[in-house]
């Protein structure tokens, strides 16, 4: 079977940044919904056609991926504000940033501590790979019809690609696994 819209394509990849480090490898196929949500824009429009045993390498910029860094999403927050334990790499749904945090901070993004000072942290509500160039190798393991409710959802459940949050702040999908 061809891969069009809509169909269901199972992948595997890696996923490295320009200078040949690997950021992902999926080696178990996942099946991701073409047409939807589940994948960005360049990979769904470079899979299709293909079929299964295709294997492609795409090069990603930034604003075909996870977009530019914008500094405007760097908050540097008081320690004090945050409870006991936080670490760095943890993340923090928007709608739970504590009382007194900067009143510009959006509320509808995931922040990732990045660094914490003794008397600061520092939150960043960039995607952990914006303003990365990525090079993506991948090969369609199978491709199938959808199903009635992942065409109504636009998804198999599998977003691996974005970080959506909700308008409750809440995360909608995956990450990057």
């Amino acid at each position: 079977m061809e891969i069009k819209t809509p169909s269901v394509v199972a992948l595997t990849w890696t996923l490295k940044d320009t200078l040949g480090e690997i950021l992902d490898t999926l080696n178990e196929p996942v099946e991701f919904f073409i047409g939807g949500k589940d994948l960005l824009p360049k990979i769904e429009e470079a899979l299709q056609g293909h079929e299964k045993g295709a294997k492609l390498d795409l090069h990603l910029e930034p604003e075909d991926a996870f977009g530019d860094f914008d500094e405007n999403l760097l908050f540097l927050e008081p320690l004090a504000l945050f409870p006991e334990g936080l670490e760095e790499g943890l993340t923090i749904e928007g709608t739970a940033l504590p009382e007194g945090c900067h009143p510009d901070a959006p509320r509808n993004v995931l922040y990732t501590v990045t660094e914490i000072y003794p008397e600061h942290v520092v939150l960043d509500g960039n995607h952990p790979l914006s303003g990365i160039a990525l090079r993506l190798s991948l090969k369609v393991e199978s491709v199938r019809e959808p199903t009635e409710a992942e065409v109504g959802s636009g998804s198999c459940g599998t977003g691996f690609f974005k970080i959506e949050v909700g308008d409750e702040g809440l995360p909608t999908g995956p990450t990057l696994h």
